[in-house]
């Protein structure tokens, strides 16, 4: 059965990124394509100053550029959007009826919205059906991905919390340079330097982990009560998010142990076989230099977590390193995950046509 997908914001680094890692896709088909209004009524392929590695998919290139409204036909969306314009569009999406499966910062920390790993807390998921109860919502609904370096930290947290307890955290992150987006940083700033400030995001490392990590309580997540203290830096490469991480546990155990939980690990979309979902989440190095960005980032198609280096830490328990692909586990290929999952649950409908049609009609 394939699903229908629109992409908001699809002419953006994201976006873009979206549409390569769906070319082919076994379950999904993007037939809609919309961002702003100085895009709108182009053709995707006149529209997007394409920076992939690949051509644009044939099906996307001729596709009409539409305005980030209701009114597509599509089963669901993916929101790339910018969080300055995110907000209140998702919103609408939600209320005519489509889910909505966004990388945009906007609504992760709602507190009926899920924020959602895959492999690490499929269970948040029933925060949905309050949520549509709560705002009013049919068919629609918002469910969103974590910032990228969190994505990183949270998988290998994981398996440490369940099977050992975390009681805090830090974490000082190197993260590459298509984190911040096109055209990004200036290259006068990035070459040869390091940018040790990134707005907001030592805030998101330090909030989102504790919800996605936490237990459904209710209508509510009760956040995990650990502490997390994060350094976040710019450096010069161009993909891949390098993490320095010591953790202390509420439970003595050996490097062997950790070692144990970090490989053994899997979540619900190993064992469903999801279509993005790597075989190996979490793929651990004992090469004492590894992992490395240009030569581990694109692990499992860019969707697993590298760790390497575990040893004993002198303030803390442990110390490891973690690399995360920041475009694809960070972002893209997150919202793809978290829309398979979804699919999976049977919580995306197939929309009629005529019901896209009646609510472009009822918004002129």
């Amino acid at each position: 059965m394939t699903w229908r997908v629109g992409i908001l914001g699809a002419t953006g680094a994201v976006g873009q990124k979206m549409i390569r890692c769906l070319a082919d896709h076994p379950w999904f088909r993007v037939t809609e394509v919309a961002a702003s209004e100085r895009s709108a009524r182009k053709s995707y392929a006149d529209a997007a100053h394409w920076m992939q590695d690949s051509a644009i998919p044939d099906g996307v290139s001729r596709l009409e550029v539409k305005f980030a409204q209701p009114g597509l036909e599509c089963d669901f969306v993916l929101s790339a959007l910018d969080s300055a314009v995110a907000g209140p569009i998702e919103e609408q999406f939600a209320l005519a009826g489509y889910p909505v499966i966004s990388n945009s910062r906007n609504h992760r920390m709602d507190e009926d919205v899920p924020l959602v790993i895959p492999e690490v807390n499929p269970d948040h998921l029933e925060l949905i059906s309050w949520q549509k109860e709560q705002r009013g919502y049919t068919t629609g609904y918002l469910v969103t991905n974590p910032n990228c370096s969190t994505v990183g930290l949270t998988m290998a947290l994981k398996p440490l919390e369940d099977a050992f307890g975390v009681a805090e955290v830090f974490v000082v992150t190197m993260q590459a340079l298509s984190g911040a987006g096109y055209p990004g940083v200036a290259s006068l700033d990035a070459v040869d330097n390091v940018i040790p400030f990134i707005s907001g995001e030592e805030e998101k490392m330090e909030t989102e982990p504790r919800k996605i990590l936490g237990h459904l309580a209710g209508r509510t997540v009760r956040f995990a009560d650990f502490k997390v203290s994060a350094h976040c830096n710019r450096v010069p490469v161009m993909d891949g998010h390098l993490e320095s991480v010591s953790v202390r546990l509420k439970n003595k155990v050996s490097i062997a142990d950790v070692r144990r939980a970090l490989v053994e690990f899997e979540g619900e979309p190993q064992r469903m076989g999801l279509p993005t979902a790597p075989h190996h989440p979490i793929l651990v190095s004992d090469d004492s230099d590894r992992p490395q960005p240009r030569r581990d980032r694109d692990a499992g198609k860019g969707m697993t977590v590298s760790v390497g280096r575990i040893r004993p830490c002198e303030i803390a328990d442990f110390r490891f390193t973690v690399l995360v692909h920041n475009t694809i586990r960070g972002a893209a290929g997150a919202a793809i995950l978290n829309a398979e999952l979804l699919a999976d649950r049977g919580l995306i409908p197939h929309r009629d046509r005529a019901e896209a049609s009646t609510v472009a009609r009822e918004r002129v």
